[in-house]
């Protein structure tokens, strides 16, 4: 098991940005491939971006592709989520969650592909 907690959320204007951080801890870290969720209140947990344990390949959901860019650090056992150009329907809590990757170059964007979660990050927009 992996254990994930993240940091970085806040309130920020719409318009700004905001680097969210993952730390991970209890495993091999580089074996992982992580992802980011988020969930607004009485809205389903939704696929934000994922990375694959290379750090080569990564996806996005339309929503946010453009705006929003996911890497991954594993010296430094850490996954990043820099998001830009940020919009009030972008509010939500954030949750990063990992995966034992067999492939190398495979991302993941189903809640249900994943086995370790954080607590979340709270995420806020003002218009």
């Amino acid at each position: 098991q992996v254990q994930l907690v993240e940091s970085g959320g806040g309130l920020v204007q719409a318009g700004g940005s905001l680097r969210l951080s993952c730390a991970a801890s209890g495993h091999t870290f580089s074996n992982y491939a992580m992802g980011w969720f988020r969930q607004a209140p009485g809205k389903e947990r939704e696929f934000v971006g994922g990375i694959s344990w290379s750090g080569g390949n990564t996806a996005y959901s339309d929503s946010v592709k453009g705006r929003f860019t996911i890497s991954r650090d594993n010296a430094d056992i850490a996954v990043y989520l820099q998001m830009n150009s940020l919009k009030p329907e972008d509010a939500a809590v954030y949750y990063c969650a990992a995966v034992r990757a067999l492939l190398s170059g495979r991302t993941y964007s189903r809640a249900s592909d994943y086995n370790n979660w954080g607590q979340g990050t709270q995420v806020t927009v003002s218009s």
